[in-house]
């Protein structure tokens, strides 16, 4: 049986190892004025979430826990956005970027249901 603790350290992995997939695959763009600004855009927001993430493990308040949350679910969100616009920049990536697009959705569903699980926490006390 899995514990809260596995969990945890689960997402916190599989957060970390998204930011560096997208590390890796940005290496794989060659810089233009456009890729520039994405390949930018695109690291941060997928470097954040991991960072959000160990700071909202870390939350002394559950206000403090579903804001962090609230920012990984923002981040996942725009890093989605970020490799939709370098798939259609780069359409001989379009296939790796719709693998990171689903991995960035998915995180993105699972901080949505763990905001909406502590808020339904709060209402309930």
């Amino acid at each position: 049986m899995t514990n809260i603790k596995d969990k945890k350290f689960d997402l916190e992995d599989r957060t970390a190892k998204f930011g560096e997939n997208i590390i890796d695959f940005s290496k794989k763009i060659k810089s233009t004025p456009i890729t520039m600004s994405l390949i930018s855009q695109l690291v941060r927001s997928a470097t954040s979430i991991g960072a959000n993430y160990c700071e909202a493990d870390c939350a002394e308040t559950k206000k403090d826990f579903e804001h962090k949350i609230g920012i990984c679910k923002k981040e996942s969100k725009e890093s989605r956005h970020w490799v939709r616009m370098v798939a259609r920049a780069i359409p001989e990536l379009s296939h790796e970027a719709r693998i990171y697009w689903k991995e960035a959705n998915e995180l993105n569903l699972i901080f949505s249901a763990i905001v909406r699980k502590s808020r339904e926490k709060n209402l309930s006390i």
